[in-house]
């Protein structure tokens, strides 16, 4: 009895070990030859068609794409003027036993760049 609970302690303990990553911290960035606006127009529908419900909100030089998770933190996904187009910063908490494979919040991410 005490092994079953130790191993599933250990296996809940590694779940979770993708969510303690630092939340200041991108998970990935991506250049782009599009402006700001050019590509949250691209990546908002790709994210809707995900069924996801993407929240956009807009400065002079960027605009932040929040879209909510069940399991951890929101995912984020912000887009900044840069010289030549732009520069996307992917804010994504995930499970680590499904880091291996890129998400759907990720992939619509790249699709757009």
């Amino acid at each position: 009895m005490r092994l079953l609970f130790a191993s599933s302690m250990a296996f809940a303990s590694l779940l979770l070990a993708g969510c303690a990553s630092a939340p200041n911290d991108p998970t990935l960035t991506l250049q782009t030859s599009k402006t700001p606006a050019q590509y949250a127009d691209c990546v908002v529908p790709k994210l809707q068609d995900h069924a996801m419900s993407p929240t956009v909100s807009q400065s002079q030089r960027s605009y932040r794409i929040v879209v909510p998770s069940k399991v951890s933190a929101d995912n984020v996904l912000e887009a900044y003027k840069a010289g030549n187009g732009g520069k996307v910063f992917i804010y994504e908490r995930r499970l680590l036993a499904s880091s291996f494979l890129p998400s759907s919040f990720e992939r619509a991410a790249q699709d757009c760049i």
